[in-house]
């Protein structure tokens, strides 16, 4: 790469299900960050690699901003300022129509102590949902809070705007060679991306159940000679109860899960996958420094 090109880090943030998972999909192009339609998903700093014309974006999807209660709260919470802090760029993403919300003015106090020389960008997504001079009054009103460098307006699911932000994104970045491989879209190991992959399929399926209670680990890998990949799994959860719920009733509801994420699996790697859940319960696994090494945080950061 010449220093023709431009390469630098973005960071996405905004409050828990503002659309960040989807627009970082959107931009790369891959499935790349969990998307699912229940709050506080994203709990590493899963980074998207997007290309366009001589720039590398890396996008850098931190956790929804909120107000943490427990360890883990405070770990993902920590985790998202340390994305932002270290991007050369910031993207605040609203929804059009949730509007400047108590979550939101608290994000755009602390970019006003925390953001220094780093220019913030607004993204406001979902725009199919409230009339276009609705929109221009949120803008109006955002801006007038915080000296954003530009406005887009998005639809992170259906794309609108999208490409305008990648482009714009490009050329705003510093000069210098690219930091990963054109054909790498994510530096999450394989093996945690398949663990999230497992981790969505499990909250899709059981809604209000057991949301945050659980976590996956991938604890064995094996390419096979004859080009399939074994993946074995285990599925924590902190009571027994809780592990009635998962498998279900004569074990429906974790075959279910299995054939979902093994389907994504394949497609994500190009390959044939053999997966292999089982669930163990594990009272104290939030408490437990090992957990949060494998979910990308920082067990101290809870403190």
């Amino acid at each position: 790469m010449t220093n023709s090109t431009r390469a630098g880090f973005v960071a996405l943030i905004g409050e828990p299900n503002a659309g960040k998972s989807t627009l970082l999909n959107r931009m790369v192009g891959a499935k790349v960050s969990i998307v699912t339609h229940k709050v506080q998903t994203t709990r590493a700093r899963i980074r998207g690699v997007a290309i366009e014309g001589d720039a590398q974006i890396v996008f850098v999807d931190t956790p929804g901003i909120f107000r943490p209660r427990r360890r883990l709260d405070r770990a993902m919470v920590t985790a998202a300022w340390g994305g932002a802090s270290d991007a050369d760029i910031i993207v605040l993403l609203i929804e059009a129509h949730r509007g400047l919300t108590e979550g939101v003015k608290a994000i755009l106090a602390a970019l006003k102590e925390r953001a220094g020389a780093q220019p913030v960008a607004l993204a406001i997504n979902k725009i199919d949902k409230i009339k276009a001079e609705k929109l221009l009054d949120l803008s109006a009103q955002m801006n007038a809070e915080f000296d954003f460098v530009k406005t887009f307006m998005i639809s992170a699911e259906r794309g609108y705007g999208v490409d305008d932000l990648r482009e714009w994104l490009a050329g705003e970045l510093p000069e210098g060679p690219w930091y990963y491989p054109e054909d790498q879209i994510a530096d999450l190991p394989m093996r945690q991306i398949a663990a999230e992959i497992t981790r969505e399929k499990l909250t899709l399926r059981l809604h209000e159940e057991l949301p945050y209670q659980l976590t996956v680990e991938t604890e064995k890998w094996e390419d096979r000679p004859d080009g399939s990949t074994r993946i074995d799994q285990l599925i924590y959860v902190m009571r027994d109860g809780h592990k009635g719920i998962v498998l279900g009733k004569g074990g429906e509801t974790i075959k279910g899960i299995s054939t979902a994420a093994r389907e994504e699996m394949s497609e994500f790697l190009g390959r044939p996958v053999h997966l292999f859940l089982q669930v163990k319960v594990r009272p104290n696994w939030l408490e437990e420094a090992e957990r949060y090494s494998e979910m990308g945080l920082d067990f101290k950061d809870g403190d």
